[in-house]
């Protein structure tokens, strides 16, 4: 079998539909301080990045929003978000799971038998993400 060489090179941005903009904007921006660099007032959005990615907040439109869930629907399980050492990650840990809004699904723990370190939340806009630092 020939292997064939990716056509893509990694993800551009990622787009994650919010229940409330402000909400998700504040805790990416004043709670995990990423930066927002633009957004479309016609069709709700901010773009947000870390200086290395980039995610878009699309707020939905129609109130109440209707949830997703993992175990049912096809679709965004969770996005995963690195940590360059064990002390960012810990202390991202402290900032979120204060914040107003998030989840706190389960604290820092080894992923499966480690060396990964990771936990989960889910955001105030409802989006379920998971935060890691692995040594390796």
């Amino acid at each position: 079998m020939t292997e064939k060489p990716a056509q893509t090179f990694g993800i551009d941005h990622l787009g994650l539909t919010v229940s409330d903009l402000d909400a998700s904007l504040g805790f990416f921006t004043d709670c995990i301080g990423w930066e927002k660099f633009g957004g479309n007032a016609d069709y709700p959005s901010a773009y947000i990045t870390d200086g290395t990615s980039k995610i878009t907040l699309w707020a939905t439109k129609s109130h109440p929003a209707v949830s997703f869930d993992r175990h049912r629907n096809v679709g965004l399980h969770h996005v995963a978000l690195k940590a360059p050492t064990a002390d960012a990650l810990n202390a991202i840990y402290g900032r979120v799971c204060d914040w107003l809004g998030v989840t706190v699904e389960f604290a820092p723990e080894f992923s499966g038998a480690g060396p990964k370190v990771h936990f989960m939340i889910t955001e105030p806009g409802g989006n379920r993400l998971e935060f890691a630092y692995d040594p390796r």
